[in-house]
């Protein structure tokens, strides 16, 4: 017989409930939590159903990844070419292609297997800063066809590389005007395409990428990748065209879906097309949000002010960059960023806004200083995407604001020798992605994996956090680290706190969503190196087992 109650055994639960840190048990009814403690305690409920499945496992609060995009499903619509080897939806491992070489023995081999001579060849991942020697530009590309348009998507996702068909293809000559457009030294484009305008002028590669975007495939794909690595709330933050009906429909049908297992945050984004207008921008969220349920809901709002710190868009200050060449590449102009923000915070949309070097993060301050001023708004959430590096003055005036920081601490991973060696040098590098500062200043802040620039696994974010561990071997900004407590509330209630759900989602407790991770270890309990390889049984959403596949 089964009853309304259903009580989970666990070898032990971490709650992150300070008044009632940990237990065995968990009574779920509906979908939600009625308690944690001893069997015995909870029986008190009324009749129950026990079950068994997680008695040598250990329940954490679903992980909430605040900082994610359906390109980590769409992206798999293309071969890969990144550095890292890399896991598909499906569980298979590609290996990366680490030299320029094997990159262009790749290529090679895709498009020998395409028919269609005058299609697009489309790849993703590129990492062009791991390579020694030239950069790899339009006349690399050439070799491997000079008559077929090849589109490579670097894995920052603000910069693509072309070969000379593209160019031709999408009319970009030395008279193109489009900032973003990188030139060799007499003036004609070198085929790198830096940012959004100048890469979406490659029409087809646009519509091939809004198009896996809006297919089920890539949605159901990322739900799979969620389970896999303990997500249960994930995030599509401004990547998805939520003004095309069709698209909010595929997605409103595949998430509702109890086989579709975590939750989704969508944020509306208007780089990537549709209405332009903030009044209509808003009028649509608005909208949008009346069909949210418990499994989807709109969130806000992301925008744009600059771009990759290691594809040298983003807009640092003083002294810039390390190499003394490049300057960062504004998306959108400050008046015009300022006159958005107050339209969305007026309209009390939540707005979460993509910041990486400190010039934009301080823009980002002082219109949202400009805006309080004008519009009390005690609870705003707005929050710094990125922030990879803010000051500790930076901070301290967030904090005061009530503006969140979500760090993309995975680059100590990925790309931390490289800012350290090239694009930031030593000093900076070490500040970068800095929690033990964000916390020590009072700011509420999480961190990510901006899937699919880095894979999805809060797992892996939480021991970049602790440990600052390089490829190199060095550990990068010591007094940075945090602990694996911080970690684990960074990945749970922290996140769940900038998406205006710390209310529901982020601790095992009374009330709440009955949202789990189920691991073979406590992250607490391991060395703080072993955090990252803690194998996930699956997932539990509203009550329902998911386990990886």
């Amino acid at each position: 017989m089964t009853h309304d109650i259903t009580i989970f055994a666990a070898k032990k639960i971490v709650t992150m409930n300070p008044s009632n840190p940990e237990g065995t048990h968990v009574a779920v009814r509906d979908g939600r939590i009625l308690g944690v403690g001893p069997l015995a305690e909870l029986a008190g409920w009324g009749e129950y159903t026990l079950d068994e499945t997680f008695k040598r496992k250990v329940l954490i609060p679903g992980l909430v990844e605040a900082h994610s995009h359906v390109t980590e499903g769409a992206s798999w619509a293309n071969p890969y070419v990144g550095y890292f080897d890399r896991t598909d939806p499906d569980g298979k491992v590609w290996p990366g292609s680490q030299t320029q070489d094997a990159v262009l023995e790749r290529l090679s081999e895709i498009d020998a297997e395409m028919t269609d001579p005058d299609t697009l060849l489309m790849a993703w991942g590129l990492d062009p800063i791991y390579f020694e020697g030239e950069r790899l530009v339009a006349k690399h590309l050439d070799l491997v066809s000079t008559t077929r348009p090849i589109f490579v998507l670097h894995a920052n996702s603000h910069v693509a590389t072309v070969n000379s068909a593209c160019l031709r293809m999408a009319g970009i000559d030395r008279d193109c005007d489009v900032v973003g457009v990188l030139r060799d030294p007499d003036g004609e484009p070198n085929g790198e395409l830096s940012e959004f305008a100048a890469m979406f002028l490659v029409v087809p590669a646009a519509e091939r990428l809004a198009a896996a975007m809006g297919s089920e495939d890539s949605v159901r794909g990322f739900g799979r990748l969620a389970v896999r690595t303990g997500c249960t709330t994930v995030t599509e933050l401004g990547t998805a065209p939520l003004y095309n009906p069709d698209v909010v429909a595929l997605y409103q049908k595949v998430v509702n879906d109890q086989a579709f297992a975590p939750r989704l945050v969508m944020y509306y984004g208007a780089s990537f097309g549709g209405p332009q207008d903030p009044e209509e921008i808003s009028a649509l969220v608005k909208e949008l949000r009346r069909s949210d349920s418990d499994k989807l809901r709109v969130g806000g709002i992301k925008m744009y002010l600059d771009g990759s710190i290691q594809g040298f868009s983003a807009c640092v200050a003083w002294p810039g960059y390390y190499t003394g060449e490049h300057e960062g590449i504004w998306d959108v102009g400050p008046e015009q960023f300022a006159e958005r923000l107050a339209v969305y915070h007026r309209a009390g949309i939540n707005v979460h806004t993509h910041c990486n070097g400190e010039q934009a993060i301080q823009l980002f301050i002082d219109k949202t200083e400009e805006v309080l001023r004008d519009c009390a708004w005690l609870d705003h959430r707005h929050t710094v995407q990125h922030s990879a590096l803010a000051t500790s003055a930076q901070y301290r005036k967030m904090a005061k604001l009530g503006l969140c920081a979500n760090l993309f601490i995975n680059h100590m991973w990925y790309w931390a020798d490289q800012h350290y060696e090239l694009t930031v040098g030593p000093e900076r590098a070490k500040r970068m992605n800095s929690c033990a500062t964000a916390g020590r200043e009072g700011v509420k802040y999480s961190f990510h994996s901006d899937a699919a620039i880095t894979p999805l696994g809060s797992l892996h974010t939480m021991w970049c956090a602790v440990t600052r561990r390089t490829p190199k071997g060095r550990v990068l900004g010591k007094t940075e680290r945090i602990s694996a407590y911080d970690a684990l509330y960074a990945a749970t209630i922290g996140a769940a706190y900038q998406l205006h759900l710390d209310d529901q989602i982020g601790s095992i407790e009374c009330g709440k969503f009955a949202d789990f991770a189920v691991l073979d270890a406590s992250p607490l309990a391991v060395s703080p190196r072993a955090i990252k390889d803690i194998p996930v049984w699956g997932t539990v959403v509203g009550g329902v087992k998911y386990q990886a596949t």
